[in-house]
């Protein structure tokens, strides 16, 4: 875990249309186990292909474990595909299922929000895609925009580990008898591929800033160009300095950022990050062709993420993610012309100018709607000096933020 290793064969996968047939495929051909951990597990054309892959291979003697968020599960595993996969000799597992909303506590916000899976040992699954279908975006216009990569080589035996780990621990915590080892030794999964990559995971012991700090070592270092394409943005000051930074030293940086409104609270405080950002010479460029889900980033054309993790405090803070980092020109450079591509076709420009010439009412706005989540995160306890210190830096005369 933590650490680079070659030998790898990465696949990058378009949304839903690309991912689903090829974990459906690698679920038909699984001879001794499959594993899956998804935030949401919903019951529609999507749900109902993973699921008649699941239960086909229990019926075939292989053990399925699959593990939702009890969030997710709240709102889309209904209780009729519940049923369908226990029956169909899925080992169900629920991560957190304490949702009642009269009992609100700061630690109820560490949702599982990883999207992994393995078949085997042998191949790996790791992205931003739920078990959902491209067309199921209550509210947006579809299909969904996201990304995953389909891995083989040693850097499956990270997600071996990681996966096991966790369904021990969740069986362990609701006071179930696990089969399943605490501490699994870690496998020795043969080479596939010329690729160089890694695991990074975000939890909440030994692993709470390993996502964050692979981005900004590879942001700090970057000499052309950064593509960063992030659903949900929201970044603390070490990540935006890094990227001033990195425009103040020639590095073209640009941000694929969400256009439409889904959270609102968190989507009008992000803009009131987009002053100082446009300021920096960050390119910030607004997608609104479709819903954007992505968590990707490509760095010189040699460094790419994919991963369930977006730039904000619900990823970097609170819940379990998971990336794939990749060391791989030909993967890098795939992945950027994916990028630029939607720039190109579906995204709009924000202009300095256009953008501080807004109505002190809009930017009233978002600058309520930041106070309002920094001092929620305060509250809760999440951030720290992370999120909170810009405000005794100013009154030494060092401000963080420019406003409009």
């Amino acid at each position: 875990m933590n650490r680079f290793t070659p030998g790898n064969a990465v696949e990058l996968l378009r949304s839903g249309a690309e991912y689903f047939p090829a974990l459906v495929a690698a679920i038909g051909g699984a001879t001794r186990e499959v594993w899956l951990e998804t935030y949401i597990f919903a019951a529609d054309a999507a749900g109902d292909a993973v699921a008649a892959a699941l239960t086909e291979a229990a019926a075939r003697g292989v053990t399925v474990r699959v593990l939702v968020d009890g969030w997710g599960a709240r709102h889309y595993l209904t209780e009729a595909m519940r049923r369908r996969l226990e029956l169909g000799g899925v080992r169900l597992l629920i991560y957190r299922p304490e949702v009642a909303p009269w009992q609100f506590r700061s630690h109820r916000l560490r949702r599982l929000h990883r999207k992994v899976a393995h078949v085997d040992g042998s191949v790996a699954f790791v992205g931003g895609i739920n078990v959902i279908d491209d067309m199921n975006t209550p509210g947006h216009k579809p299909p969904r925009v996201d990304f995953a990569v389909r891995v083989r080589g040693p850097v499956v035996a990270s997600v071996v580990q990681t996966m096991a780990r966790v369904w021990a621990l969740c069986e362990l915590v609701q006071l179930a008898r696990s089969e399943v080892p605490l501490f699994p030794d870690t496998q020795l999964v043969h080479r596939a591929g010329t690729q160089t990559a890694k695991l990074a995971i975000r939890d909440n012991l030994r692993h709470r800033r390993d996502i964050e700090r692979a981005y900004l070592a590879a942001v700090r270092t970057a000499r052309r160009e950064i593509v960063i394409a992030c659903a949900y943005f929201f970044p603390g000051i070490r990540f935006r300095r890094a990227l001033i930074g990195a425009a103040a030293r020639g590095v073209q940086v640009t941000l694929l950022l969400q256009a439409r409104v889904e959270y609102r609270l968190l989507h009008y405080a992000s803009r009131a990050l987009y002053g100082q950002l446009l300021a920096g010479g960050v390119a910030i460029e607004e997608y609104h062709r479709s819903f954007l889900h992505a968590k990707v980033a490509v760095i010189d054309e040699r460094w790419a993420t994919v991963g369930s993790s977006n730039i904000d405090p619900y990823s970097l803070l609170m819940s379990r993610e998971a990336n794939l980092f990749v060391r791989d020109q030909a993967f890098a450079r795939q992945l950027r012309v994916e990028l630029l591509q939607m720039i190109e076709s579906g995204a709009r420009r924000v202009g300095p100018q256009h953008w501080a010439a807004r109505s002190l009412a809009a930017k009233a706005v978002s600058w309520a709607a930041y106070g309002i989540v920094r001092v929620a995160m305060g509250f809760l306890g999440y951030g720290g000096e992370e999120w909170w210190r810009g405000r005794r830096r100013r009154r030494r005369g060092a401000g963080t933020a420019t406003r409009g």
